[in-house]
Order: structure tokens, then C-alpha cells, then sequence
């Protein structure tokens, strides 16, 4: 009798199931974001060479690195956020590891962001993808597909003037709809952050931070290849790096889609 595993690894080794990766590659040139100068700053990604076949190790190659923990395409646990400080299994050393693997719900606004770069995502959106493709089950991830990816490692990435960051993400209404309607497991995006670039700005600020952690949901931030996949059916692989009271890390993202 085949188990469900074994279906799974040959539909892996047949080609029948394709691995996304939706990562970007860490390198110097990652964008990382600028917080007020009377904030503690994040640290660009940072790669230094211990050895490459020669004096300093004959045998063999390898690095140090360094960086912030929410560089690149990366992973938000709940203490990363006030609201979210206080949950027990909150950090991503004592999340359970259940919840790294979990179905995606993608919902495409990037033709809407290509006409207004602070476009921000409604719950009549979220809906009416819903009318079309089906509810949005629990735990499972919503990803805001807009088009951003093709923005890495240009000034355009971070898209910063002198009033911040101009870029899309959920209006402020939509986090806690996702959160207390639909009990997803998080909210992921393109963008440098789950909030738009000027959530700041908003009456209540960072409202996808703030609502997502403070109900122990978590978030992923500067996806790739979002296009790749269908608006329902999609699996993804989420584990952070198992830092000891981590707030989040970078994470190489990957998506399971049924060719």
C-alpha cells in the first residue's frame, strides 16, 4: 500500500509537483529598509571570506556572514512586534514547526499597482477574489501578488522620497479581516515590508504588523516569483532560521505546484 508520503516523493521525483523558490538572493546589494535616524538601524547583508582553497584553508571554501534578521526575503515571528511580545511560541525558535508548511491563497493586484504605486488592498478586494476562487480556508497564507519583485536591487525596491516609502500593501481594514475572520496563518508580500511604505502614515500605523502579531500570525516580506503561482492550490515551505528569541530571519521560501 503506497502512503501519502510516498505519493508525494514520486510526484516530486516525476516532475508532477514543481518547487517555486520565491527568494531573492542574498547579496550586499539587498535593499534592507531605513527607519528615522533616531531609530536603531538594520545592518546591510554582509559577506566576508574565511577561506577559498588556499593558505588561509587548502581544502576547503567557506564564509562569515552577517545582517539584520529581517533582510532580504525574510520571515516576521509575532515578538517582532508589541502586540505580539508576549506569546510563549511567538519567536522563531518556539514556533511550532507545523506551521512552516501551510497552503497560499495569492491574490494578484499587480495590474492595480502599476497605475498607483501606494495601492492599498481592501477588504471588497479580498472578497471579490473570493467570489471567484472560493474562501480563503484557515491557516492558510495570503500573498498580495504586485508585480514589486522586478524592482529588486534598484533605488526603485525601496522607492523612498522625502515622505518615506511609497509602496502597496494592505489597507488597514484587511489585516484584522484576515486575522479574526478568516484565521489565516499569515499575510505575505513583494515589498520590503508587509505594510505599505507610507502605513506610518496611517491612523493606526502599520496595521498589518501590529493586528497579524498581536494575533500570534506572521508574516513574509520581499517575495519573488509570485507570477509562478495559481490563486489557489499552491503549498509553501516557511521555516525561519532557529535563532534563540528570534524576531524573524531570512528565509528561502518555497512553494510545492501541481504541474
Amino acid at each position: 500500500m503506497t502512503t501519502i508520503l510516498q505519493q508525494f516523493a514520486q510526484a516530486i521525483t516525476q516532475g508532477n509537483v514543481e518547487v517555486i523558490d520565491l527568494s531573492h538572493t542574498l547579496q550586499a546589494r539587498t535593499s534592507v529598509i531605513n527607519l528615522p535616524p533616531q531609530y536603531g538601524q538594520t545592518a546591510p547583508f554582509r559577506l566576508e571570506e574565511i577561506s577559498n582553497f588556499d593558505q588561509r584553508g587548502p581544502n576547503w571554501y567557506w564564509n562569515n556572514f552577517s545582517c539584520g534578521e529581517h533582510t532580504g526575503t525574510h520571515f516576521d515571528a509575532p515578538v517582532h512586534w508589541i502586540t505580539g511580545k508576549d506569546y510563549p511560541d511567538g519567536a522563531t525558535d518556539t514556533i511550532s514547526v507545523q506551521k512552516f508548511i501551510a497552503p497560499a491563497c495569492v491574490i494578484d493586484v499587480s495590474d492595480r499597482v502599476k497605475e498607483n504605486e501606494d495601492f492599498l488592498l481592501t477588504v471588497a478586494d479580498v472578497e471579490a477574489w473570493e467570489a471567484k476562487h472560493g474562501r480563503i480556508p484557515a491557516g492558510a497564507w495570503v500573498l498580495m501578488r504586485t508585480g514589486w519583485s522586478t524592482r529588486a536591487l534598484t533605488d526603485g525596491f525601496l522607492n523612498e522620497r522625502e515622505d518615506g516609502g511609497h509602496s502597496p500593501g494592505p489597507h488597514a481594514d484587511v489585516p484584522e479581516f484576515l486575522a479574526m475572520e478568516r484565521d489565516v496563518i499569515g499575510f505575505g508580500t513583494e515589498p520590503v515590508g508587509t505594510d505599505a511604505g507610507q502605513a506610518y502614515a496611517f491612523a493606526k500605523p502599520f496595521p498589518c504588523h501590529h493586528t497579524m502579531h498581536g494575533n500570534n500570525k506572521f508574516g513574509l516580506s520581499s517575495l519573488a516569483n509570485l507570477d509562478r503561482l495559481p490563486p489557489t492550490g499552491a503549498v509553501l515551505i516557511t521555516p525561519p532560521l532557529k535563532i534563540k528569541r528570534g524576531s524573524g530571519s531570512p528565509c528561502r521560501v518555497l512553494a510545492l505546484v501541481e504541474r
